[in-house]
């Protein structure tokens, strides 16, 4: 870890994490998007990626904003996440692959709200309120992926998988305990 002696030091720490992550996320969004069976993951998953882009754009302009040039800290919980997720991809195209893909979309999901959440908190308390505009607007981005991929989940490819078992009441009902 790098020397962090004050809080500038830990929102650049972040940020280049941050930086690291959604860098790796632009190498797992396509390969998600391809093994998704479902047509509207697939196209919210793609349509995540061109925003991933502009997001390294954005966090490129938030460098420039503070006077750093733009580098990466390795992010090992990223690419955690990453790594679970793909052992997923191995499976044959279904509902049950496209709830997988979904769970890993949204593990990714909440670590960037996380991560966004602070670094915008950060920017703001330093007196930095171009960027932390800019990181509220990417905040705000990863929460509406999120939502979207609950939706598609709560839509049907959650019972199209199998989610739609019954539940301990129904069962006693039809006999069985």
């Amino acid at each position: 870890m790098a020397d962090i002696t004050n809080l500038r030091d830990a929102f650049l720490d972040e940020i280049r994490d941050i930086y690291h992550a959604e860098k790796q996320l632009l190498k797992a969004l396509p390969k998600l998007a391809k093994a998704a069976s479902d047509g509207e993951l697939r196209e919210a998953l793609e349509n995540h990626l061109a925003e991933t882009e502009n997001q390294v754009s954005r966090l490129e302009q938030v460098f420039e904003l503070v006077g750093e040039k733009p580098e990466t800290k390795t992010c090992a919980g990223m690419a955690g996440i990453i790594e679970e997720g793909s052992d997923a991809l191995g499976e044959d195209a279904s509902p049950v692959l496209d709830a997988m893909i979904i769970a890993a979309a949204q593990r990714a999901e909440h670590y960037e709200i996380a991560a966004y959440g602070t670094v915008a908190t950060w920017a703001e308390g330093l007196g930095y309120t171009d960027a932390a505009e800019l990181l509220r607007e990417t905040l705000d981005e990863e929460k509406t992926a999120d939502e979207t991929l609950t939706g598609l989940a709560e839509a049907g490819i959650n019972a199209a998988a199998g989610g739609s078992a019954p539940t301990a009441g129904r069962a006693r009902a039809a006999g069985r305990s």
